[in-house]
């Protein structure tokens, strides 16, 4: 019997395997009216006395930050208590003083002196402020304002460069259940390697990994399901059919009449057993719906090898969830409750700033102090045609990566994505690039990243070895693009 209820995240900060979401507030607060906190507060205890001590919400989960912020109150030795939050900011450049603001507004909703963890969401990766932000935010940590550091919904490649860059982070929160898999590939290669760990969300897909949803008709995606009903069945409806989740449900009906427990204790159990998960986050429904005691049977049984393999088994039959981790709030196929971001965001910016030139070329320029010395820009736009300059993992007056190869060629195709952005372009539209490598025997990592990112695309491309000019820059890579539309 698997009695670890509780798990280091990291160096004095011990969470439960089970968080409590709040996200469910905001759903609860969809017609405009706002919970009353001191009310609704004592709610928590619940949770907390059953040893469920760590509740996880958000900046835009409603009132959940001042609703805690009460229930700290509640406690003798508030300390116990664990309360994680997250600051989804508005896309492009962000000040040092909107950071603070926003970590302060946070530590006065919820009555504290220090967050016991900010976790960071990014909108565009191309916009290299994301890292910006995320470099202030590790200051603000050192002031003391942050206990810990985590992101939410990053994928692979940035949640690499971030940490190789630096950034002291802890944990990443993102989507991953039984529908969805995408966490369990590079993602798990990154967190083992940097000991970074999970908190996973999704893992009940909005209540329908349920018994109540066994042997039940389709829904219908409309405004009488909740938000989280209607995002997750288009993660349903992206992996199969109704009949293809029925089947699923069937299958795990079976492994829970085994153990004597529910559907939903077979859905979540899965996901506590990898081994990069510190914790599952199931949602709650404070004071209308409670699955305590349902929730405390995840610690009062195992799943065999037989399980896991009968489980490993039936997702095969399902078709994979697209992407990397976090893209459904970055391309299609968006995967939100409304089907796109018009409940997120109004739009983007360009990562950088056009300049038109006398002679009719639009540049593009990244500020880098390699382009202000040597008079060049970051890439230039004639007609139809863009060219992106060698381009290195240099970020202002900084190195980004690391020593880590993966993490510099990430970043590389960043910058050089944020340039064809702001011409207008993609890196759909990129026909060829050329990458050197200060070491050819570099080259596979390299290559792998170049891989990752445009697998899809595949244009011509050469690699070769040749010395770079500045202390610790292991790969540079250039680029031309046709724009077609």
């Amino acid at each position: 019997m698997n009695k670890q209820t509780h798990i280091e995240l990291a160096p004095g900060l011990n969470i439960s395997r089970v968080l409590t979401g709040l996200w469910q507030i905001a759903d609860l607060e969809r017609d405009g009216k706002t919970l009353d906190a001191k009310t609704v507060a004592p709610a928590m205890q619940e949770y907390f006395n059953a040893g469920f001590d760590t509740f996880d919400m958000a900046d835009h989960y409603g009132s959940a930050e001042v609703i805690s912020g009460e229930f700290r109150k509640l406690l003798p030795e508030s300390d116990q208590v664990k309360l994680f939050t997250k600051w989804v900011p508005e896309p492009g450049k962000v000040s040092k003083s909107t950071i603070r603001a926003a970590v302060e507004k946070a530590l006065s909703r919820m009555q504290s002196n220090s967050l016991d963890l900010m976790q960071y969401h990014a909108w565009l990766y191309p916009d290299p402020s994301w890292l910006d932000t995320l470099f202030e935010l590790q200051e603000l940590k050192k002031e003391g304002l942050i206990k810990h550091l985590g992101v939410t919904n990053f994928d692979s490649a940035h949640l690499r460069i971030a940490v190789a860059s630096g950034i002291d982070l802890v944990s990443n929160q993102v989507c991953y259940s039984l529908l969805d898999q995408r966490a369990s590939g590079e993602m798990k290669a990154v967190c083992q390697q940097y000991n970074v760990k999970l908190l996973a969300f999704g893992t009940l897909a909005g209540g329908f990994l349920s018994d109540r949803w066994l042997g039940r008709e389709e829904p219908i995606i409309n405004e009488k399901l909740t938000w989280s009903q209607m995002k997750y069945k288009r993660f349903i409806d992206q992996v199969g059919d109704w009949t293809d989740f029925q089947s699923l449900l069937r299958g795990l009906q079976g492994i829970a009449q085994k153990h004597g427990v529910s559907i939903a204790n077979i859905a979540t159990k899965y996901m506590m057993d990898q081994a990069h998960v510190a914790g599952v986050i199931v949602g709650a429904r404070l004071g209308q719906s409670e699955h305590i005691n349902d929730n405390l049977k995840l610690y009062q049984f195992e799943l065999d090898d037989e399980d896991k393999q009968d489980i490993s088994n039936k997702l095969q039959l399902l078709k994979p969830v697209p992407g990397d981790c976090g893209d459904e709030y970055r391309k299609p196929p968006f995967l939100t409750a409304s089907g796109d971001l018009s409940h997120h965001v109004n739009g983007f910016p360009d990562p950088y700033k056009t300049k038109l030139k006398p002679n009719g070329n639009t540049v593009v320029l990244s500020e880098t102090y390699w382009e202000e010395m040597a008079g060049y820009s970051r890439a230039i736009k004639t007609g139809n045609i863009i060219k992106v300059s060698g381009t290195t993992a240099t970020h202002g007056d900084l190195m980004i990566g690391g020593d880590d190869l993966k993490a510099q060629t990430h970043f590389i195709i960043d910058k050089i994505e944020g340039a064809l952005i702001s011409l207008g372009g993609t890196l759909d539209d990129v026909d060829r690039t050329r990458i050197f490598v200060n070491n050819v025997d570099d080259w596979e990592p390299v290559a792998r990243a170049h891989g990752e990112r445009f697998k899809d695309i595949q244009p011509a491309n050469t690699l070769v070895e040749a010395k770079l000019v500045g202390k610790g820059y292991r790969v540079e890579i250039e680029a031309e693009a046709t724009l077609r539309s």
